[in-house]
């Protein structure tokens, strides 16, 4: 008798278990980068030696889920943290929220899906597939032109004005209609005194076979990530246009975008070609040059990265890259590293 308890009681644990496994869709998932180097930017008074985290991609980890409502209509969120793997500190940088990456719910269907929190901003998706490093902050002249001050003498600031998320924001991203699609993005200041200041925003996607062409436009009046989302103190607006083909023997990606801030006569304009070049079926050379050119005060910055990225399995893969900086009347920046990124 008791031998049959113990064999019931264990039977019913398993059943209950699979039946929680069954249920559940959270995933966890994440993203590990790491790189040793030489780093120098424009403007640096010195090189510095390295180990850092997020070479090609920002390392992060994070939760999702998905619930099916029925009738093609779907429930699912998002939870992700940015994380520097080197030290083990939550974040980019000192002050970031904790999920800095996404932290939204969303419902999506036949009209296309509606989500509430914080996500990507207008600028990060088609800044990412438009240029041949990706989301390197470390190595992308594109992005760290568009996305990363410099905090030395240069006094580089970057020409989108308010992050690559945003909080507190409702973004409604479109079906696809043959390979496009669109988001829209609108996010509240949440400031007493302050309702009508707000950051809006959208972009478009088209990928069918080897083409894609993407763009974003917005117009920003709030900070981010700080919470909260402080006025930025001026309107600004930016815009690109971005495309690539993929000629199979080589990827080429172009681009041209345009900032400026009502508080000022200064404009920028940035212009980029880049190319991706596959070496084999696991490696590929990696080219990009960027030129921002900001006027009228005859200032321009100019950077150049090729890099070599080899794939060792479907989630882990090597990297090596070479980047040359500059800026008028800055001292020149070269940097060397190599890396190793791995998906889980």
């Amino acid at each position: 008798m008791h031998k049959t308890l113990k064999t019931t009681a264990a039977a019913l644990a398993l059943l209950c278990a699979a039946s929680a496994n069954a249920q559940s869709t959270v995933q966890i998932s994440g993203l590990v980068d790491m790189y040793a180097g030489s780093m120098k930017m424009a403007g640096d008074a010195t090189r510095q030696s390295v180990i850092n985290s997020g070479g090609l991609t920002t390392s992060w980890f994070g939760f999702s889920g998905a619930e099916d409502l029925g009738g093609g209509l779907k429930a699912s969120f998002l939870l992700t943290a940015f994380i520097r793997a080197d030290t083990g500190a939550q974040g980019r940088f000192a002050n970031d929220p904790l999920f800095s990456r996404d932290a939204n719910i969303s419902l999506s269907g036949g009209f296309g899906a509606v989500s509430l929190g914080r996500g990507f901003a207008p600028n990060f998706l088609p800044s990412v597939i438009g240029n041949p490093l990706g989301g390197s902050f470390a190595f992308s002249p594109l992005i760290l032109h568009m996305n990363v001050p410099l905090f030395n003498g240069s006094g580089w600031a970057a020409t989108t004005p308010s992050d690559t998320g945003w909080s507190n924001q409702i973004i409604y991203t479109t079906p696809k209609f043959g390979g496009l699609s669109g988001n829209i993005h609108y996010q509240f200041g949440e400031q007493p005194g302050d309702s009508g200041k707000k950051n809006i925003g959208a972009n478009l996607i088209y990928q069918v076979g080897p083409v894609t062409a993407t763009g974003f436009y917005e117009s920003d009046q709030i900070a981010n990530p700080a919470t909260p989302n402080l006025p930025l103190g001026t309107k600004k607006t930016n815009w690109m246009l971005l495309g690539a083909y993929d000629f199979g023997a080589v990827k080429p990606f172009v681009s041209y975008g345009t900032a400026k801030a009502d508080n000022t006569v200064n404009k920028s304009k940035t212009y980029q070609i880049g190319a991706s070049v596959p070496t084999s079926s696991a490696g590929k050379v990696l080219v990009d040059w960027v030129k921002t050119d900001v006027t009228p005060t005859n200032i321009t910055r100019k950077t150049l990265t090729v890099g070599y990225d080899h794939n060792l399995s479907k989630r882990t893969d090597v990297y090596a890259m070479l980047m040359n900086d500059s800026i008028t009347k800055q001292t020149t920046g070269s940097s060397v590293a190599v890396g190793i990124r791995h998906r889980f």
